[in-house]
């Protein structure tokens, strides 16, 4: 069996809403698995707050959302060739549902499909420990800070530690 992992697409959302129905995608960070390339998609311009730095405070500069969205498809084809990316997120219950919002009303498909993979199932799993979803974190590198790409290259490099055989330090 093959240990190599290719395609893998970790993601991460901002967005000024709970879900695309009552809220808005304003940027996303995605980084590629095993390569670390990165693509930053900006709907809304912003900077972080700071007061707050979870905060963003928006310039009222928008893009063009459907050109974002081309554009990433067009990374994602010059990362993964033909074959299909698989997205991987802390939390894809959140970052999927603006991801695949976004692709289907832009382009009218989603090139990763209908599925995308969560980094704390993956560990517990590795672990034996079902309730233990979240001390992998403390194996990013990359300080969490609301940057997209910075939150999710942290996770890319939590995962990439997980299969090298790194596990955080327990109490």
């Amino acid at each position: 069996m093959s240990t190599e992992i290719n395609n893998l697409i970790f993601i991460d959302c901002e967005a000024n809403g709970k879900c695309p129905s009552i809220g808005k995608l304003t940027e996303f960070g995605a980084v590629a698995y095993p390569s670390r390339a990165t693509f930053h998609g900006v709907i809304i311009e912003g900077h972080r707050s700071a007061e707050n730095p979870t905060t963003r405070v928006y310039t009222g500069k928008v893009f063009n959302e459907k050109e974002v969205f081309e554009k990433f498809e067009k990374w994602l084809l010059d990362i993964c060739g033909e074959e299909r990316p698989k997205f991987v997120s802390d939390n894809p219950a959140f970052d999927w549902q603006w991801i695949n919002d976004s692709f289907w009303r832009t382009l009218g498909r989603n090139p990763f499909g209908y599925s995308a993979r969560r980094i704390g199932d993956f560990y517990a799993g590795l672990i034996g420990d079902f309730m233990d979803s979240s001390s992998w974190k403390h194996l990013r590198i990359t300080k969490h800070d609301h940057n997209p790409v910075h939150d999710a290259m942290g996770n890319l490099e939590a995962f990439d530690r997980l299969m090298k055989g790194e596990r955080p330090k327990t109490k």
